[in-house]
């Protein structure tokens, strides 16, 4: 490789990686190329001429370079460090078994799902993360400025405040301060949980927490239960071994409680265990995944109760995602009201006590 070759991959190794959406569309265009009696090489090379994105086109470029050099596509994919094991692994064993077209199918399909899901949770913390934002501002000129015109007036009037005037007025006084401190909270609270997000005790309690958050918790479990799935599905489909499978998905999936419990579960099946009994054992999995997952077993059919059952928390997650932003949305107006509420009538009940003095 030519120096200048070299440097142009480290720059791209320190911009964005692959994107999911990229890898959708790379996974969808390979297999329908592959289905079309187009042979590993030409049809990278199509790819590479369609391609628009620089970073991209880097990578692939590379790929069919090794491709050239007589690496197989998943050495390949493996060598330029943009593939999870989950890919490149999945490739491998579609070369294999000589249904590679499929397993690029089944990829496609992987990466749309989550795509699509990232632009459901997108669109539902959107309009709640904008609000939540003007929100901030407004009560920062209604401390900082409306809040303070009250306060000159009232101390022309000599008479005592009720205390809900002289709470606000406090706050009022110091809330810069109090948004500084906790501006300078949140960024401590992220900058160390940046830093240690990949320790091993940091994500077992972070995932804790996300589980047991109203509402959240449910859906962020029906998440990683539709991957982990949809996984399955894929690899014991392209014959994979039921163990290697679950190493493969336990790589991929990005959350604890199911990487940790996959991790014995593959433990409990080497030892001579079934699937269904070491799945019963974690609370993460519920019991509709336990119970079809023992009728699988037992009628050698786990590719495919995987696939419906991937379906099911699919359609589960879309009905969720719904829910929540119907119930966000209104649920803000009415807090954001009864914060200004609070603080208008605490200005101007200083004002129907002195009437009631004058009368």
């Amino acid at each position: 490789m030519s120096e200048k070759q070299n440097i142009w991959q480290k720059e791209v190794s320190l911009g964005k990686k692959f994107s999911d959406k990229a890898k959708e569309e790379f996974y969808k265009e390979f297999s329908n190329l592959l289905d079309s009696g187009i042979d590993i090489q030409r049809t990278l090379s199509i790819l590479i001429e369609e391609q628009s994105n620089k970073k991209v086109l880097a990578i692939l470029e590379q790929i069919r370079e090794d491709l050239v050099g007589g690496n197989s596509l998943s050495e390949s994919l493996q060598k330029s460090g943009h593939f999870t094991a989950y890919e490149y692994q999945s490739i491998r064993i579609g070369e294999e078994t000589g249904r590679l077209q499929i397993i690029l199918e089944h990829l496609s399909e992987y990466f749309t799902n989550k795509v699509k899901l990232r632009r459901q949770l997108i669109s539902v913390f959107t309009y709640p993360s904008f609000v939540i934002l003007i929100t901030i501002g407004v009560l920062y000129f209604m401390l900082n400025s409306v809040v303070p015109m009250f306060e000159d007036v009232f101390k022309q009037f000599g008479q005592e405040l009720p205390m809900l005037t002289q709470k606000i007025i406090g706050i009022s006084k110091h809330f810069s301060t109090f948004l500084l401190y906790f501006s300078l909270v949140i960024l401590a609270i992220v900058v160390y949980g940046y830093s240690q997000r990949k320790e091993e005790w940091f994500r077992n309690i972070t995932s804790k927490v996300v589980l047991r958050m109203p509402v959240f918790g449910a859906l962020m479990r029906k998440i990683y239960l539709a991957r982990t799935c949809q996984s399955l599905s894929l690899l014991l489909a392209s014959k994979t071994p039921l163990v290697s499978s679950l190493s493969l998905v336990e790589e991929m999936i990005g959350f604890y409680p199911v990487e940790s419990a996959l991790s014995n579960i593959k433990g409990d099946i080497v030892k001579g265990g079934s699937f269904h009994s070491g799945l019963s054992k974690y609370a993460i999995f519920d019991q509709r995944l336990v119970s079809l997952t023992k009728i699988a077993e037992e009628t050698n059919q786990l590719d495919k109760t995987f696939a419906r059952l991937s379906k099911q928390y699919q359609e589960d997650i879309e009905f969720k995602t719904k829910l929540i932003g119907t119930i966000i949305e209104p649920a803000i107006i009415v807090i954001i009201g009864l914060v200004v509420g609070v603080i208008m009538v605490a200005m101007y009940l200083p004002m129907f006590n002195l009437s009631n003095v004058i009368k």
